[in-house]
């Protein structure tokens, strides 16, 4: 299986490049690589009403790779999961990774000349998705009761080292 590019090549939020070709079987993406991210909701039933609501944001504008939400995701869980119990918290991913990433790869070395096109077919293949996030914007909810403030800021914490940007945590009191 090939390396996975260092996500500096895709972390600036820039306009998402359609191709448009006068033959249609080459105006779209062809392919659209499967979601990595398992659940988008975890812990207790959505029902369920608490006293805080805490909210991860990111600091600047940028893409977030389907493997970084999934990998703050299953940390963060796992550490609620142990410290606070299933039915004690409820946590929501608000992003969705929509925006497929695409890499035109190329080829150096002995006889690389036969192999790569160069930038003469340059669209490049589906190698991933990413969420499109601004400034501000919630990535991770939680919500959980006044006893178990502190475990949850840890909680997110541990999310926002997963991810290829510094985040502030935000916490609110519940409106429900």
């Amino acid at each position: 299986m090939a390396r996975l590019r260092k996500f500096c090549a895709y972390r600036r939020l820039e306009r998402p490049y359609t191709r448009r070709s006068k033959f249609v079987e080459k105006s779209y993406v062809k392919a659209n690589p499967a979601l990595k991210i398992v659940r988008f909701e975890m812990g207790a039933p959505p029902s369920k009403s608490f006293d805080y609501v805490l909210n991860l944001k990111p600091k600047a504008a940028l893409q977030i790779r389907h493997d970084a939400l999934e990998s703050a995701r299953q940390t963060s869980n796992r550490f609620l999961e142990s410290s606070v119990g299933k039915n004690d918290y409820f946590m929501k991913i608000m992003v969705y990774p929509h925006h497929v990433l695409r890499e035109n790869p190329l080829a150096a070395g002995a006889g690389a000349d036969r192999m790569s096109t160069g930038m003469q077919k340059s669209f490049g293949k589906p190698i991933g998705l990413a969420a499109r996030i601004k400034r501000g914007q919630t990535i991770f909810q939680l919500k959980v009761n006044k006893a178990h403030i502190e475990t949850a800021k840890a909680a997110l914490k541990r999310a926002s080292y997963k991810l290829p940007c510094s985040c502030r945590i935000e916490v609110a009191h519940s409106a429900s």
